[in-house]
């Protein structure tokens, strides 16, 4: 049932993917959809590699969210709910992050116990 631990992590990286395609930017999107592929090689350094892409996305939905809140100030429009909601999802990718220290994705991973993450 660790699929059921790893659904975070996934759900983030579905989003951005949908982010990137939304965004015409199909080889992130592709990068993006390859990262959830790769939660079925069980090795610490890929564990490592999908905890920091969370990570970077994360950063992706903040420069985003400071993109969109620029241009819409701008033009003079509303923007706090857009940039609510891009925090959210944001504070939700770097979240995801976590769920790599948890013991049964780090049993998975086949990380060691004694190894600080």
């Amino acid at each position: 049932m660790t699929v059921l631990h790893l659904l975070p992590a996934i759900a983030g990286y579905i989003l951005l993917s949908l982010h990137f395609f939304r965004a015409d930017n199909h080889p992130a999107m592709m990068g993006t959809l390859l990262l959830i592929a790769a939660m079925l090689i069980r090795r610490p350094i890929v564990a490592r590699l999908l905890q920091v892409a969370l990570l970077i996305g994360a950063v992706e939905w903040v420069r985003t969210a400071a993109s969109l809140v620029l241009i819409r100030t701008e033009m003079g429009e509303p923007f706090l709910r857009l940039a609510i909601i891009l925090g959210a999802v944001a504070m939700a990718t770097a979240l995801a992050a976590l769920v790599f220290r948890t013991s049964k994705v780090r049993l998975y991973f086949r990380i060691a116990p004694e190894e600080k993450w």
